[in-house]
């Protein structure tokens, strides 16, 4: 599916595949945060998805020009959770907007594990 955006220099699609990705990317810039976990409620242990599979780690629905993205992260022992989410939020809504054009209207966060860093 996606969004696709008409202008007059012509048609823009662009897919859920690929604003995941920009999400997952954004989210993992963000200090406390050690990476995306796997968004499968079957597993019994979050695992932690290298940077190839950064998409694996959001889910992103498009309804009405809304966006809303799904993040599923494991943050960092010893880090403020509410702060590390709060950051999450800020720089995926931000950069999603500003590499897409589409408004964001909700992220959310799920936090799936911690783990300690070495």
């Amino acid at each position: 599916m996606g969004k696709e955006i008409n202008n007059n220099l012509g048609k823009i699609d662009i897919s859920e595949e690929v604003i995941a990705t920009i999400a997952g990317a954004a989210a993992v810039e963000c200090y406390g945060l050690v990476g995306m976990a796997s968004r499968k409620s079957s597993d019994k242990f979050s695992e932690l998805l290298g940077r190839e599979n950064l998409a694996r780690g959001v889910v992103v629905s498009i309804d009405d020009n809304q966006v809303v993205i799904d993040l599923y992260i494991i943050v960092g022992y010893g880090v403020k959770i509410s702060e590390v989410a709060a950051n999450v939020i800020e720089r995926v809504r931000y950069t999603t907007e500003n590499l897409t054009g589409l408004k964001v209207a909700q992220v959310n966060v799920n936090v799936q594990g911690v783990r300690v860093l070495d």
